[in-house]
């Protein structure tokens, strides 16, 4: 079967396929699931044998992605120092309510990638002026691979601490 579409259907489609992605579509657990219900006392904690805890995972993604998106976004953002800028410096979150507000800042920047993802105006294959040769077609699925991958990460955290279903 040949199948013919006009470049217009061809961007929709590759656009509408890219939100399905960040939005934790198909295979993947969404993020709103992988850290909903996670009990405070277990958010700093790091199961025995592995590194990191649910909140420097959480952090990690956080901070990744706000770093993806504001290069994406902006000529003068500057990305933290690799690789201790983009973790957080202890296991447990800080006082305050840090795993809501790193929740909720997480949401805020998956919903600006989202929104250039869906913005006509924005050729998604055009490299980004101020990059080495990123488009915002890379950065977004970027953003959708790096989640993934710890949203996947964070999963198995929660079972080794008896915290997911």
């Amino acid at each position: 079967m040949e199948i013919r579409r006009t470049a217009e259907a061809s961007d929709a489609s590759l656009r509408e396929h890219l939100l399905y992605l960040l939005g934790g579509g198909g295979a993947h657990v969404g993020f709103d699931d992988a850290v909903k219900g996670l009990r405070e006392e277990l958010q700093g904690k790091a199961p025995r044998g592995l590194p990191y805890s649910p909140w420097q995972i959480l952090e990690h993604i956080r901070i990744a992605q706000w770093d993806i998106v504001g290069f994406s976004r902006n000529r003068e953002h500057r990305s933290p120092e690799w690789p201790g800028g983009y973790w957080p410096a202890g296991a447990e979150p800080p006082a305050g309510g840090a795993w809501q507000k790193s929740v909720d800042a997480f949401r805020a920047d998956l919903d600006i990638m989202m929104g250039m993802v869906r913005d006509p105006s924005i050729d998604l294959h055009a490299r980004i002026p101020w990059g080495e040769g990123q488009t915002i077609l890379r950065e977004a699925l970027l953003v959708a691979d790096h989640n993934a991958y710890h949203l996947g990460e964070l999963i198995v955290v929660r079972r080794l601490l008896g915290a997911w279903r």
